[in-house]
């Protein structure tokens, strides 16, 4: 941004309304009383415009009538009109449990315009009837001239008539790291605060009409796209949906070819749709991705919407800011170059404490070029609650910590030698001077600085090559006087250059090997930054990021389809960039079929953190409006936890597949008796009825599905590159519906048919006691759940046995399994439950019988993994 020229996110919205706006604005002074009322009356005050979060009732009802609730509605009532009024209250139960749950997680609306608000200040000082006076920042209106010095935070949109080395920090709007040199005829804007100086400006918008409202509106106009996992369980609901009315359908043709009556037959094939439908299926997805969000906030990634963090694993792009994401957001001087030579200083922050690695004829100079630097800074560090932060500049704040890490005490100096004169920073100059007892300090730009000094030219080698490496670099001057100066120009003229500081806001230590993380999983990495290209490109390389592209916002192509072209690969590094071209770049990757994790911690970060895929804003330097508009929030602000994060994403996905393929295999167990009775044409007795299933579906079969969501993230999930493949593919339906179901199946109907043999029964052959097919029942039923909790086993791994795998990874498991014989051992012991559900307890026969489910469900995995792994295997030879 220029400092007569309004960032280019503004420029076209506001334009027409600077120029009429001019109009409104007295050339000189402020305005009158009743001018200010009558421009109040007639422009509204001077706040953002609010956006009416949606009511409670609207947020429960679309978790409570979404696709998959209403065909859960539908089972439920006609659950009831089969005549099983207890499973129908049950399942409306589970979507009213479910949907409160859902709510209760993903209950906050979007404030980020709301949060805006706070970023204008309550107070300002203008001008009225010719006197200056304090007044509600709601009160300004247009052609108000307000007064701004060091730590205000400006209330509108404004124009410097006057002013002196005024400096505005705009990082939240534009993601300038550096403060903003502002000279007369420039803009500066609402939410953004004076670093330094001080000046008089002209309002020229307030309100709606502020460059902040427009971010605002952006924000609050987004509509969040719909994460892959949405899109693939409403994909997965119509297939249950049609498979389960076609089923239904089937068998109430097969009931009426095999006689029974229309009525009965229409009742039964209700019984069977209902019991194909996974009851279960919301809440334990909902229940998985809250487990995940729970790891995830212990590893600092605090999780806004729970879709969010399946979303994270199937990130195939990453839009990282610089400021506070891969950097520290803390300026530090790293080398100071003298006449004498050059030295280098490590430390942490601002903290006093730090390593130096210079020569003792270096220290002397450093010594001296630090205290001349610090006396020419108004930024200073202090300690606040135990840590050392900045105060002002963060710039100036460094060259103060440089001259503790000297053992320099500038507050002693300042007391006995006070200053004479200040000539704050100018943007035209790019330098700033004080004058104390007898000797006057000058520090700026280079090449602002070194052609005033007598001995500048032996410096600007040395100033090239430190710019060349990604430093900030400042030049440090001072010269005699022999009388206090009248003008800058006396004071700047024959100045001695004491040395150069070199300084950077360095990378977080942990950024290299989370990048190397990235890389290795096989996703793409870029910077996309409102700061320098120099800067970013520095940065860049020192974190490890391959820089194959830098390009400017300016310079992006306008057609979205050559932008998303350019930008997709790896290690891109996009500058000066603004809210808007960050929303384009979100949406042209993710046309190219991306999804895009966009980090921020600006106000200008909003609109872009609501397109993405994945929002992530940080938590302990980022705005409240970016923590709004956010998925995820970072609570330590590091690039590697986004990692750690994503990692916990794809487990979470490999969680769901892993519960999918348990609910599909019992589904096979479940149906097996109807296709066997029904293909019998009614001849073989029905092992199971509906109510045993639901129970299967509601009861035993949760807690095993719960916990196969709670499986820790594998040594694998960043060894790969992200998944592409749906929940539900051949992979998953050959080992539920070719392996594990039709073993289960199989010992479930031989378990059913020893039983009822060694009662007599045979084929065809004499009538069937009802007391014996209920015992043969009870047994059936047994085997399906131990035949469950093996299939339980073997889904935690799509490579490994089940016994393979340790169960000390996930204990949860283990207490699973317990409560699941236990509630089990209930219904089938328990005369009352056992006969509600028309089944008896098995023989001892019928029992051990059952057990052979758990070895045979294993066993039949496990060779289906060796003959997947050996295929595998030749295809790599």
């Amino acid at each position: 941004m220029t400092p007569s020229k309004a960032p280019e996110t503004s420029a076209s919205a506001s334009e027409s309304d600077s120029d009429s706006a001019a109009l409104r604005v007295p050339s000189n002074g402020g305005l009158t009383s009743k001018t200010a009322r009558e421009r109040l009356a007639a422009d509204g005050p001077n706040e953002l415009p609010t956006v009416r979060p949606p009511p409670a009732w609207r947020l429960i009802a679309a978790q409570l009538f979404h696709f998959f609730a209403i065909l859960l509605w539908v089972a439920g009532a006609l659950a009831i009109v089969a005549g099983m009024a207890e499973l129908g209250i049950a399942i409306f139960l589970v979507i009213v449990v479910n949907g409160l749950f859902a709510y209760v997680q993903e209950h906050r609306a979007e404030r980020a315009a709301h949060k805006l608000q706070a970023l204008l200040p309550r107070r300002a000082v203008v001008e009225r009837d010719g006197a200056w006076l304090e007044v509600d920042a709601r009160e300004l209106v247009v052609g108000d001239l307000v007064s701004l010095s060091s730590g205000d935070r400006i209330s509108a949109d404004v124009r410097v008539v006057r002013g002196r080395g005024l400096l505005v920090d705009c990082s939240t709007l534009t993601g300038e790291s550096v403060p903003v040199g502002v000279v007369e005829g420039g803009d500066a804007f609402a939410g953004t605060f004076v670093v330094e100086g001080e000046a008089q400006a002209h309002v020229v918008s307030t309100g709606s009409k502020t460059r902040l409202a427009l971010i605002a509106k952006l924000t609050g106009s987004r509509t969040r796209p719909r994460t892959p996992l949405a899109r693939e369980i409403d994909r997965l609901v119509h297939v249950v949906a049609l498979v389960a009315v076609g089923i239904g359908v089937l068998f109430f043709a097969t009931g009426a070819l095999v006689g029974l009556a229309l009525r009965d037959g229409f009742l039964f094939a209700i019984g069977v749709a209902v019991a194909l439908v996974p009851e279960g299926l919301l809440p334990t997805v909902t229940l998985s991705l809250a487990m995940g969000a729970s790891r995830m906030a212990k590893r600092g990634a605090l999780v806004r919407r729970l879709e969010a963090v399946e979303t994270l694993g199937s990130t195939t792009f990453i839009c990282s800011d610089k400021t506070g994401t891969l950097t520290s957001n803390q300026m530090s001087v790293v080398e100071i170059w003298s006449p004498a030579g050059t030295g280098r200083i490590r430390g942490r922050g601002y903290e006093p404490a730090a390593e130096l690695d210079m020569s003792p004829e270096v220290l002397r100079a450093a010594e001296r070029l630090a205290l001349a630097a610090a006396r020419s800074s108004s930024g200073r560090a202090l300690k606040r609650e135990g840590t050392w932060v900045a105060r002002g500049d963060p710039m100036e704040a460094a060259l103060h910590a440089l001259t503790m890490r000297l053992g320099i005490d500038v507050r002693t100096d300042e007391r006995d030698r006070p200053e004479i004169a200040r000539f704050s920073f100018d943007p035209h100059r790019r330098r700033m001077s004080v004058a104390v007892a007898g000797v006057a300090y000058t520090k700026g730009a280079p090449d602002s600085v070194l052609p005033l000094c007598v001995n500048g030219e032996s410096a600007q080698g040395a100033a090239a090559e430190m710019s060349t490496r990604g430093l900030r670099v400042i030049a440090v001057a001072t010269r005699a006087l022999a009388s206090a100066p009248k003008t800058v120009e006396d004071l700047e003229s024959n100045l001695e250059l004491l040395g150069l500081v070199g300084l950077i806001d360095p990378p977080r230590p942990e950024v290299k090997g989370a990048l190397e993380a990235c890389h290795r999983a096989g996703m793409r990495v870029a910077i996309v930054t409102g700061d320098h290209p120099g800067t970013a490109c520095a940065i860049a390389r020192e974190v490890g990021l391959r820089t194959d592209l830098v390009v400017i916002g300016s310079d992006l192509p306008d057609d979205d389809a050559i932008l998303g072209a350019l930008l997709d690969r790896d290690g891109v590094v996009a500058c000066r960039v603004s809210p808007e071209q960050k929303l384009r770049i979100a949406r042209a990757l993710q046309a190219r079929g991306h999804v895009v994790a966009m980090t921020g911690d600006g106000v200008n970060d909003g609109p872009a953190l609501q397109q993405a895929d994945i929002g992530i804003a940080m938590g302990l330097s980022g705005t409240d409006v970016a923590r709004d508009a956010a998925d995820v929030v970072l609570l330590d602000d590091r690039f590697e936890t986004i990692v750690h994060a994503i990692e916990h994403g794809r487990a979470t996905f490999a969680n769901i597949r892993r519960f999918l393929t348990y609910h599909l295999t019992d589904n096979v167990a479940e149906l097996a008796p109807f296709a066997l009775w029904a293909l019998s044409g009614g001849r073989f007795p029905l092992a199971l009825s509906v109510l045993q299933i639901l129970c299967l579906d509601l009861l035993t079969d949760q807690l095993p599905a719960l916990a196969l969501g709670a499986e820790p993230p594998s040594g694998r999930a960043m060894s790969e590159p992200p998944h592409r493949r749906r929940l539900i593919d051949s992979q998953l339906l050959l080992r539920a519906f070719g392996v594990l179901g039709p073993v289960e199946a199989l010992v479930e109907i031989a378990v059913f048919t020893t039983v009822l043999m060694s009662f007599g029964w045979r084929p065809g052959v004499g009538p069937l006691a009802a007391s014996d097919l209920a015992v043969a029942s009870g047994a059936a039923f047994g085997a399906i759940v131990i035949g469950q909790s093996a299939t339980a086993l073997a889904c935690r791994s799509w490579s490994r046995p089940g016994w393979r795998v340790s169960l000390r990874t996930n204990p949860l498991l283990i207490s699973a399994f317990v409560v699941t014989f236990g509630v089990t051992a209930l219904l089938v012991y328990v005369p009352a439950l056992a006969r509600l559900l028309g089944h008896a307890p098995p023989t001892a026969q019928g029992l051990l019988l059952a057990f052979l489910a758990f070895p045979a469900v294993l066993l039949a995995d496990a060779a289906h993994k060796f003959w997947i792994g050996r295929g595998a295997r030749r295809t790599i030879a």
